[in-house]
């Protein structure tokens, strides 16, 4: 069971030695977990613990807030995703001004030293920390040799490299930036397989219109505070994750409506094995729920009224309903 920290000084003072590493892990996509694998074998080999510190919220929420990537996945999620790893214990720091004028030195010596009591360091060849991002992977070897850690420097994806092949028959490195593009373009495909697993969202359900009961069609609509990126507008085949850990296969729509007029953007999923035995009590209203994206069916399209539209929410879910069996 990995030990979660929300605060250096939560760290147990006996902690030690450990292999340590350091980055957002947004979307802790495939090139993530080579170097979080690369972690475990450093600590597995050393009789080590192995850490992950990464921040909440992203550094440029601070910094640059009306540049700040849309995050992949929320905080859960990503401690979810970094247990899935095998690791030993996360450290999470709020980022704040305070931390971030922490001299790279300071940082060093506070966290990675007194706090984690750290024997390796294991860190990306673009690695910049410290006020200002003046440290860098030189910074962290000349501070290893002064506080007596080790220093093993690995790309992003791995020392010989963790390329995917893409679509033009070129191969690209897994970023979080290219599941970004992908989730934007509505490719959940290629997103899962930079991810290593289906794009997901987490959110309580709430109320909406209700306009897919009336039309015969009940959905778990989203809050608009839910995390994940958003995928682009559309009809997608998934997964809805109740909080008792049950998935049920549903037909999930990303987007207004635009066969109805103001109707804004949200993403509400249609279970489609609902128990109609016994539907009062099938009542997700409340529950934290994840909706889990694994194919797209099609673009948002306006139709000429209700009954055009419920015959292609058949369709659709027939279609989604088919390629879910086959997961």
């Amino acid at each position: 069971m990995v030990h979660v920290w929300n605060d250096p000084t939560e760290v147990p003072v006996d902690f030690g030695p450990s292999v340590v590493t350091i980055g957002n892990f947004d979307g802790v996509h495939r090139g993530h977990q080579q170097v979080l694998s690369q972690v475990i074998r450093i600590s597995r080999r050393n009789k080590a613990q192995s850490v992950a510190v990464t921040f909440d919220p992203h550094p440029a929420q601070l910094h640059r807030p009306e540049f700040a990537p849309e995050l992949i996945m929320g905080l859960q999620d990503k401690l979810d995703a970094l247990a899935e790893t095998g690791l030993d214990a996360v450290l999470v720091l709020k980022y704040t001004h305070q931390l971030a004028g922490m001299t790279p030195e300071e940082f060093t010596q506070a966290i990675l030293v007194d706090c984690l009591h750290a024997a390796h360091v294991v860190v990306g060849h673009d690695l910049r920390f410290g006020k200002g991002n003046s440290g860098d992977v030189v910074t962290m070897q000349e501070l290893g040799e002064q506080l007596g850690f080790e220093v093993q420097v690995i790309s992003e994806f791995g020392a010989e490299g963790f390329p995917l092949h893409t679509d033009d028959g070129g191969d690209r490195r897994c970023s979080s930036t290219w599941v970004r593009e992908a989730l934007a373009e509505g490719d959940v495909a290629t997103a899962a397989a930079v991810l290593g697993r289906p794009h997901r969202m987490r959110g309580e359900v709430v109320h909406g219109a209700a306009r897919g009961r009336a039309l015969g069609f009940p959905t778990a609509n989203l809050a608009h505070e839910a995390t994940g990126y958003i995928p682009a507008d559309g009809i997608y085949a998934g997964w809805l994750i109740d909080e008792s850990g049950t998935r049920w296969p549903a037909a999930i729509s990303v987007g207004s409506n635009p066969t109805f007029d103001g109707v804004s953007r949200q993403v509400e999923a249609h279970v489609i094995d609902r128990p109609e035995e016994d539907v009062d009590a099938f009542n997700l209203y409340g529950q934290t729920v994840i909706v889990e994206f694994t194919a797209r069916l099609r673009g948002m399209v306006a139709y000429r009224g209700p009954e055009a539209l419920v015959e292609q929410m058949r369709l659709d879910v027939i279609k989604a309903h088919e390629i879910l069996l086959r997961r």
